[in-house]
């Protein structure tokens, strides 16, 4: 027996493929013959060898195989193979669902979306809040798709003026404003303790979250540097801390040198924060700091002239107008943010992943998932309509457990990624990833959202910054390539943002020339984009369904080989220079194919992109090895007079000095 091809029809009619090769497909040789999985084709010449074509269904999509039985060579196998390859490609072409337009004056979200989205409304109405929390997630594709359709023409909502706002009420006047409640509260409980006077702007009801977060407890250990958290307050905001967490991709249909072994990293990601714990936590820091919170209050525009900058509101639940004025604003609105699209002249991220899950209370069985161990990335299929699907499974508090769905997208207008339809795959597939009973399960709440990636090439790659505004956190698009949202990226780099932002405000260096040295960008991080480009499948593109699979298990199965430290850094961003081009070669030597499938799946275009993001990690190297034994004593010692008479010079500086200490891994 001998596999001849391997493919996927994108289709999660499973049956209807069968009922096509049975019916409908004439093949140009051979004698076709019915099979409960598809058929076999019979050949008067061979009578001992035939062709067995069979489809099977896994992740809500369809699979097929060509196999060989016999030990005489099929003449015909080939051009059987093309023509079968070309039939079925037209009768069961890629295509990308549009959520259905809805009027909920008619007609409820659930009654609205049952007929294109059955499992999901079934499940989203055992959840406690479901019918509010299925109108976010309509709504936040909705804005996602809009954003991506039209990136020529991103609504304007940041203005220039040339005269001051007159705000009547002097107790709204601030120092810092903040968009955005969720990562948002964190910088701005901070700045507070500074001294700051800070208003926080929140869209929802302060402290809903519809992500929870994981972190280690050297990464929290900055927040506890910082003043924010003491060892006991972390201690309360802990949901629960698991032994080991687990990276396995399937290696099925991978030939024996990429299968891989478990990667155990007990390290990463292994402390579940309990998030809106963790949110009312900073809030009251906030507070008691002199801080205000504004929630159920919407972000409408801000007029920035020379002095100030003002932004004009709304409080959704009673229609009222609002005016606050700051000496700056910070947009940490996210994935979805205006002022973000409008920065970026409108530009699109470069991938994204769309992310949906679910903390459950109970209704898994003991014996199929030990709530002291995580899984940090684990595929269970191959591609599926042009998607890699990779879960993770967290525990949470009360032996609760956070699962989450997602894949790496190319953003692309005739397919910007569905939140609904990975909602449907989820409450699908789940028995296949974990064995369970559905209607056991006792629903807490879904998380879900748009995690945005941009492919930096240098530190200036990506604008952030405007005259008296700075986007943070998943607003400036700079998480990591690997499974770090902008939480991971705003934790590891607060003391940095915080110590940046202060030395501008107390010099009123607040020029987007100024505010642009503000960023958390890594070139350690900006070259590894390649890797996330390598598990995106570019749209209309059909590609080998192992072939993710194929790739992750070289550089999973690569990190498994190494000692522990090695996989512990690289995955949370602290690979240095001779490290990562150590394990590129490695990785090279073993899956001497890496390259060209890569080169396939990023184009010409972006390999180029990428050697200037290559260029830019040798040159931080390159400039670490020549300041890094000097260069941090010697602006220590020279703060007190530089600082003074050259404050622009020393905030670029600082930046520097903070950009070689997070490229060189002399942050951990």
């Amino acid at each position: 027996m001998k596999e001849l091809h391997y493919t996927e029809i994108p289709t999660p009619d499973t049956k209807a493929v069968q009922t096509w090769l049975q019916n409908r497909w004439q093949p140009k040789f051979g004698t076709k013959i019915a099979t409960p999985d598809g058929i076999r084709l019979q050949f008067e010449a061979l009578s001992d060898s035939e062709l067995s074509i069979f489809v099977w269904q896994l992740q809500r999509t369809t699979y097929l195989k060509i196999f060989q039985w016999g030990e005489k060579t099929i003449p015909q196998a080939a051009q059987i193979k093309q023509h079968l390859t070309q039939e079925i490609r037209a009768a069961f072409p890629q295509e990308y669902p549009i959520p259905p337009a809805i009027d909920l004056a008619q007609q409820s979200i659930f009654e609205a979306l049952a007929e294109a989205y059955p499992q999901t409304v079934h499940f989203f109405q055992k959840m406690p809040n479901g019918e509010y929390d299925l109108n976010r997630v309509y709504w936040w594709e909705k804005r996602w798709r809009d954003s991506v359709r039209n990136p020529q023409q991103p609504k304007e909502v940041v203005f220039k003026s040339n005269s001051a706002q007159s705000i009547l009420d002097k107790s709204q006047e601030y120092d810092l404003i903040y968009i955005g409640g969720a990562l948002g509260v964190i910088h701005a409980a901070v700045m507070a303790q500074k001294g700051y006077r800070v208003l926080l702007i929140e869209r929802l009801p302060f402290g809903r979250m519809n992500r929870e977060w994981n972190i280690s407890r050297d990464e929290f250990q900055s927040l506890i540097n910082l003043g924010l958290f003491t060892p006991e307050g972390f201690e309360s905001v802990i949901a629960a801390e698991y032994v080991d967490g687990f990276s396995k991709f399937c290696d099925a249909y991978n030939p024996p040198h990429l299968k891989a072994a478990v990667l155990h990293t007990p390290k990463v990601l292994n402390v579940a924060i309990d998030a809106e714990k963790m949110l009312h936590f900073c809030g009251d820091k906030l507070r008691q700091a002199g801080g205000n919170i504004w929630d159920e209050t919407e972000f409408i525009r801000a007029d920035i002239n020379d002095n100030e900058v003002t932004v004009h509101l709304t409080h959704l639940p009673t229609k009222e107008k609002k005016q606050a004025t700051a000496r700056l604003l910070i947009d940490a609105m996210g994935t979805a943010s205006p002022i973000a699209w409008q920065l970026n002249g409108g530009r699109t991220f470069d991938s994204v992943c769309p992310t949906v899950g679910a903390v459950i209370e109970s209704g898994l069985a003991p014996e199929v998932w030990d709530e002291n161990y995580g899984d940090v990335l684990n595929s269970h299929g191959d591609i599926s309509r042009g998607r890699q699907l990779i879960w993770e499974l967290f525990p949470a508090g009360n032996r609760e457990l956070t699962f989450y769905l997602f894949h790496y997208h190319q953003v692309h207008p005739d397919n910007p990624g569905s939140l609904l339809e990975m909602y449907e795959d989820f409450f699908t597939i789940l028995p296949e990833y974990r064995r369970c009973d559905m209607e056991k399960l006792v629903w807490k709440k879904p998380t879900f959202g748009y995690i945005p990636g941009h492919f930096s090439v240098s530190d200036r790659d990506r604008t952030v910054a405007f005259d008296r505004l700075l986007a943070i956190g998943d607003a400036a698009s700079l998480q990591s390539p690997l499974i770090f949202t902008g939480f991971g990226s705003l934790v590891r780099n607060l003391e940095r943002l915080t110590t940046l932002l202060h030395t501008a405000l107390q010099h009123d260096l607040l020029t987007v020339e100024h505010l642009n040295q503000i960023r958390a960008y890594q070139s350690n991080i900006s070259v590894t984009w390649l890797f996330s480009k390598g598990m995106m499948v570019p749209t209309g593109k059909i590609l080998p369904p192992q072939r993710i699979n194929s790739m992750l298990n070289t550089f999973f199965g690569l990190l498994a080989d190494e000692p522990p430290e090695v996989a512990d850094t690289f995955i949370k961003d602290r690979t240095d220079w001779l490290t990562f081009n150590r394990l590129a070669l490695i990785a090279a030597r073993k899956n001497p194919a890496l390259l060209v499938w890569i080169w396939e799946m990023a184009g010409s275009k972006d390999m180029l992109r990428w050697l200037g993001s290559y260029s830019a990690f040798n040159l931080d190297a390159l400039r670490n090895l020549l300041l890094g034994g000097w260069f941090p004593a010697w602006l220590k010692q020279s703060q007190p007079w530089l600082e003074k008479q050259y404050p622009g010079l020393w905030l670029k500086l600082l930046s520097l000095n903070y950009q070689l200490r997070f490229s060189s891994n002399s942050n951990s």
